[in-house]
């Protein structure tokens, strides 16, 4: 019988019968302490997008930038 472990294939006679208790802890906790790790990065990543969009949405919308994109536009349009 043979055990396949990342692409590599191990006997299981001798001394592998006795490594096979450990390699099977091994796959079975490979990954197991990191369960949800992903889905709280992009918890995070969606709160940061948001607040940084809550931020742009307040500069863009008060009254010096409105003024300011105003005078622009003013002078852009009445060049001569």
């Amino acid at each position: 019988m043979n055990v396949v472990i990342k692409s590599a294939v191990v006997a299981a006679s001798g001394a592998t019968r006795r490594l096979r208790p450990v390699l099977r802890r091994r796959i079975r906790t490979r990954g197991g302490s990191d369960a949800g790790m992903t889905t709280a990065e992009y918890a995070v990543g969606t709160l940061g997008a948001c607040a940084l969009g809550a931020a742009l949405y307040k500069v863009a919308t008060s009254t010096a930038v409105f003024e300011a994109l105003a005078g622009a536009l003013d002078r852009a349009l009445h060049v001569a």
